[in-house]
């Protein structure tokens, strides 16, 4: 049959199965808008306050769902708007597709009214994309994109589509897509059989997680190894929920912010297996020191990641999940029953603490916890409040802690939750963010208020940026400079101003009221919790020092 760029578009969404879009539009991508009102049955927009608050929901979606999310702009200012969001869904690996229009083919390269080279503008930061100068090769150009965000290591694909290529009328065909095979081909034997003789051998195992397992869903298989060996195990940010945070083997975070129990059985283990994570600065500290008297394992899919920041010895390339199934039987159980007591001794004499006489973030994070019973999808923002999320809240399962880990986006999370809910609508969905980030997207309340989307929005308001204090506090004598927000801007008339309901709290007591307040009012709704300036995140390690050399508010 006989289809316009326009009907080819959402024809190609609901092949893939897209039930909802986040967008806003503009004339470039008016044709793709029409075309889109006609199929409101079918495919739900959300029209967001911003374009970046779309990239954002579609990341939030995908994160929460597993299934691509998929976001729209218009040309020029409309599709650099996006650039934030994408980028954050490639350092983070996250299935995107950002559909972007542009001016006529005849206009490109004139410097037209609201014309961008957006394709050269996302190289950098999308998994691949594409402009379509010709109508006939729209469909499958949709088609490879869904394929590319979602195979092997996932990631953002933009499509920028020319105003009159969405006009312009060619045949199409409708074509059922075939499932997304997961990566095998490069999983060897002989390496299953060297990391299974170096698993047997270890008398001091320690499994680190990150989000490659969590993308890959390899929870069950990461919990049997562990249980199997007996092997204590902690996490990276991203890979929060894979090791159920009540479990007697958890030990926390690794890394910059994480328990002094994780650092010390990182660095005092024999053999560190480390399940989808990239060594990042932020976990290994001063990589010449990291793990130095361990053998290291490495399970990536991407062989990218493998010896680029950490050499080890020994790597298998290939989805978690289905490594782990093969290497599983191979080993043998094992009891460490010496290092067992030692990780437990270390948790013990270690613990996260804070002060529990006034409200603090972290007691607020343990409110939203006894109140949500741990089954919560969490978002956050970046600083403080990120991290305090990452310790205080006990992740039971994956794709439950939506946070921008790898880029650092201050401001992704109200927009990543409004997507998470429209995603899990049965689920409880909350944003934790400082005032600071806040302040970068409160607009997307208003897309809230608008749709009724019931995101609780919780402001950990200490009038700072505070994750910046706290290091201008500790490494630069205090000299607070451009970090305070001290100023007249009352978030709970911001708040009701834009359609949600507002709540302003300051005991421990109110907080642990309003969060269950919020929950029953299945609405929009914003908390503000005021803290101090001056609390601050431990355990901290210094950036560029070793992980061993974490220290608290005691040691100082």
């Amino acid at each position: 049959m006989k289809l316009n760029g326009s009907e080819i578009v959402i024809e190609c969404l609901k092949e893939q199965g897209v039930d909802t879009v986040f967008g806003y539009p503009g004339g470039a991508i008016l044709n793709i808008y029409d075309e889109l009102y006609k199929h409101s049955g079918e495919i739900r927009h959300v029209l967001t306050s911003h374009e970046q608050g779309a990239s954002h929901a579609a990341d939030g979606y995908a994160r929460a769902t597993g299934r691509v999310g998929v976001c729209l702009a218009t040309s020029g200012p409309g599709a650099t708007n996006l650039v934030t969001g994408i980028a954050t869904a490639y350092m983070d690996s996250v299935p995107m597709v950002a559909i972007t229009a542009n001016v006529g083919v005849p206009l490109l390269g004139k410097d037209s009214f609201q014309e961008i080279d957006i394709k050269g503008v996302t190289m950098p930061i999308t998994k691949h994309n594409y402009i379509v100068k010709d109508v006939a090769q729209l469909a499958d150009t949709i088609r490879e994109a869904f394929i590319i965000a979602q195979e092997g290591r996932p990631g953002p694909v933009l499509v920028d589509i020319p105003k009159d290529v969405t006009a312009a009328v060619t045949e199409f065909k409708a074509v059922k897509p075939e499932p997304i095979e997961r990566k095998t081909d490069y999983i060897r034997e002989e390496h299953l059989k060297e990391a299974t003789r170096l698993i047997n051998h270890a008398k001091r195992p320690f499994v680190l997680v990150g989000g490659g397992a969590v993308i890959s869903d390899a929870t069950k298989e990461v919990r049997e190894l562990m249980t199997k060996i007996h092997a204590p195990g902690g996490d990276t940010l991203m890979g929060k929920g894979v090791i159920d945070g009540r479990d007697d083997l958890y030990t926390g975070m690794a890394g910059m912010h994480g328990t002094k129990c994780t650092n010390f059985a990182i660095t005092q283990c024999d053999l560190l297996i480390v399940l989808g994570a990239r060594f990042s600065d932020r976990v290994v500290g001063n990589a010449k020191r990291f793990a130095k008297k361990a053998k290291i394992i490495h399970i990536d899919i991407d062989p990218a990641e493998i010896n680029k920041n950490i050499a080890v010895d020994c790597s298998i390339q290939g989805d978690i999940r289905e490594v782990l199934r093969r290497l599983n039987p191979m080993v043998e159980e094992k009891k460490h029953e010496e290092w067992d007591q030692h990780v437990r001794e270390l948790n013990e004499k270690f613990p996260l603490k804070y002060d529990q006489d006034r409200l603090t973030g972290p007691a607020a994070v343990e409110e939203i916890y006894e109140a949500t019973d741990g089954d919560a999808i969490i978002v956050t923002d970046v600083g403080q409040h990120q991290m305090w999320a990452a310790q205080y809240y006990k992740y039971k399962k994956p794709h439950t802690l939506l946070t921008s880990g790898g880029l650092g986006t201050m401001g992704y999370g109200l927009g990543a939750a409004i997507g998470a809910k429209c995603g899990k609508p049965d689920k409880t969905v909350i944003n934790i963010a400082g005032d600071g980030c806040f302040r970068m997207n409160m607009n997307e309340l208003a897309t809230a208020g608008r749709y009724n989307i019931p995101v609780i929005e919780v402001v950990l308001n200490n009038h700072v940026l505070g994750m910046v204090r706290q290091w201008q506090t500790l490494f630069y004598e205090q000299r607070y400079s451009s970090t305070i927000l001290n100023d007249n801007v009352d978030f709970v008339k911001v708040a009701e101003a834009l359609g949600v309901t507002g709540m302003r709290v300051t005991t421990r007591k109110e907080m642990a009221k309003a969060i269950r307040e919020a929950i029953a009012l299945k609405k929009p709704a914003l908390i503000e919790c005021v803290i101090d300036q001056d609390d601050k995140v431990f355990p901290m390690v210094p950036a560029g020092a070793p992980i061993e050399e974490v220290f608290d508010q005691d040691d100082l």
